[in-house]
């Protein structure tokens, strides 16, 4: 069964110097039937003014990441760590016990577009800590490239949820495919592009929910860039 969430139909917000877009209920947005698909909590699109940013703000007990399609994102932490997120870049952030941390755009001209996901993490109150690598994108060109998962296999990012994160950039007509295994479940996430999921078509910034289903083709409907979760 999949399940489609369009992007017209999310949740938005318009303060000046930020633009969001929520699949999942978040802060003033409440939505009983979309509060969360499985361990995935928040499913973010935001659209940050250049020299703008969130400052310095609580997290705890949440996997939180991050990808940017354009722009760069400056992150710091209560951890020490400072760096800036570029697209084709992965971030990953275990909040656990507690931190405090700031996204800023230092671009004085150019807008940043990301995308911050929280999941729900498997183990309550663990050590906070911070990954940030960039995967070569060779690697995801017409299928998927898995950069977060539980074991860190392939050099992924390691995060503390049974999930695994994708990301694949499709051509036209070209298709990438996923086995989920008995009892698992998908999110797929169209972060540019148009692409048709079995048979279902996605546009820009559409979701779709999937369970009872045994394997996954994404399909391009012209250049296209999605990332997929598989979740227990």
């Amino acid at each position: 069964m999949i399940t489609l969430r369009k992007a017209a139909d999310r949740g938005h917000a318009d303060h000046g110097w930020l633009k969001t877009h929520h699949t999942f209920s978040f802060s003033s947005y409440r939505d009983p039937a979309h509060v969360h698909f499985r361990a995935l909590r928040v499913m973010n699109e935001d659209f940050v003014a250049p020299g703008e940013g969130f400052g310095t703000h609580p997290h705890d007990n949440m996997e939180i990441v991050t990808y940017v399609l354009k722009g760069a994102l400056e992150h710091r932490d209560s951890m020490g760590n400072g760096e800036v997120l570029r697209p084709g870049e992965f971030q990953r952030m275990s909040a656990g016990t507690g931190i405090t941390h700031s996204e800023f755009n230092p671009s004085p001209t150019e807008p940043v577009h990301l995308y911050q996901i929280w999941l729900f993490p498997a183990e309550k109150n663990i050590e906070p800590s911070y990954e940030q690598k960039r995967f070569d994108e060779a690697g995801r060109q017409n299928q998927l490239q898995l950069v977060a998962s539980p074991g860190a296999e392939n050099g992924a990012l390691t995060i503390h949820q049974d999930a695994q994160i994708y990301l694949a950039n499709l051509d036209d007509g070209q298709s990438a495919m996923h086995e989920l295994a008995p009892d698992r479940h998908a999110w797929l996430q169209v972060l540019r592009g148009s692409v048709t999921l079995n048979d279902q078509q996605l546009q820009t910034s559409d979701g779709a929910a999937v369970s009872d289903e045994s394997q996954l083709t994404i399909t391009g409907n012209g250049p296209a860039e999605v990332m997929l979760f598989d979740l227990s």
